[in-house]
């Protein structure tokens, strides 16, 4: 009797190891961080030791500090079956008005920074509940909605400072972007990653986070069972804003100034880090730490190419290329999912109990 229990145990205990090792290698993330390892190998023999040196990995942990703050809030956006195309120039606005309001009040000293925060946050807020609003309200296609407010914070925010970066940022948040430091890299990186923990915390751990996933698995599902479905997508394309307005007060720490030109490629490699990282565009899906692993992706080919000394514009075309490759896996996946369903289904197929008694009625 003994026996048959220990063997039954250890069966299941085999069982149990071998499903939690094939829901690990079904995890995108899991093979995204395969390719990644790969990518740092190639450019670790092509550039030796100029890519894998201490000073090269702070930067690139500074670089994905800020896509890694709008990168949570779009995954949240992304698993409702959402987009936000606006995260870069809401970033932009927001940074101007913090920015704005901090030598309005005289340039430094600690409450200072802190109005600029306080400012910096409420503007992508109020952005974010705008898209919220349209989207979830109004019913406009998240892709038009976005696509207009991109233009427009864009474009304030050029009316707002004449197309001329403000340079006036206290010394505080430069300072503590350049001087202070954790095992050798600055602190940006550690606000970022306290950012992407109590992201994953709300997205895993919490009610809020299980709402997200309903609705971009069935939006309609979702709402019978009672989900407020419209509130519920304002407040996370807010989520985003808010985000997008955080990360703006971390880019017046890490360059000293609004950076009205320079976050061009920003929405396309925080949504390509968010999809490549595993979360589908059909909604549903994705995870935090999928996105974090996404994000080193673009970081990774910036530096190294910039090593190597390839041209900076092959960027882009790489990580489009990976973004395309990492959708068409997803949908190929989603796919393959349906017809195993299909084919487990006894009344999808021939010759089934069911089929043959209806034939065999007179």
């Amino acid at each position: 009797m003994t026996l048959v229990k220990d063997a039954t145990v250890a069966g299941s205990s085999d069982d149990g190891d071998e499903s939690l090792l094939k829901r690990l290698l079904s995890l995108q993330a899991i093979w995204i961080l395969g390719v990644l390892v790969v990518i740092c190998v190639g450019f670790s023999v092509v550039a030796g030791d100029r890519f894998l040196s201490a000073g090269n990995f702070s930067l690139m942990s500074q670089n994905v500090a800020v896509w890694a703050v709008l990168g949570v809030g779009m995954t949240f956006v992304i698993i409702t079956s959402g987009i936000d195309l606006s995260v870069g120039s809401v970033l932009v606005f927001s940074s101007v008005v913090a920015a704005k309001v901090m030598a309005a009040m005289g340039g430094n000293g600690p409450g200072v920074a802190a109005a600029g925060l306080v400012a910096a946050v409420l503007s992508g807020t109020a952005w974010g509940a705008v898209n919220g609003v349209l989207v979830a309200k109004a019913r406009v296609p998240a892709l038009i909605v976005t696509l207009g407010t991109l233009s427009v914070a864009l474009g304030l925010a050029q009316v707002l400072t004449g197309g001329i970066d403000i340079r006036s940022v206290p010394t505080e948040l430069t300072d503590f972007s350049a001087y202070i430091k954790v095992l050798g890299i600055p602190g940006l990186p550690f606000v970022a990653l306290i950012v992407v923990i109590l992201g994953a915390i709300l997205l895993h751990k919490t009610r809020f986070g299980r709402y997200t996933y309903a609705i971009g698995s069935n939006q309609e599902a979702a709402r019978r069972t009672g989900i407020k479905v419209t509130r519920h997508l304002i407040a996370v394309y807010a989520l985003a804003g808010t985000l997008a307005g955080f990360g703006a007060l971390l880019s017046l720490a890490q360059y000293g100034t609004t950076t009205i030109a320079g976050q061009s490629l920003t929405n396309l490699n925080v949504i390509a880090a968010v999809v490549i990282g595993g979360t589908s565009i059909f909604g549903g899906e994705g995870t935090v730490f999928g996105t974090l692993v996404g994000l080193f992706i673009p970081a990774v080919l910036q530096s190294g190419f910039v090593i190597i000394g390839v041209q900076p514009y092959w960027q882009g075309v790489a990580v489009g290329s990976v973004l395309i490759a990492a959708v068409y896996v997803d949908q190929s996946r989603r796919a393959a999912a349906m017809r195993s369903a299909r084919s487990r289904n006894p009344l999808n197929r021939r010759g089934s109990p069911r089929g043959s008694q209806r034939r065999e009625s007179p």
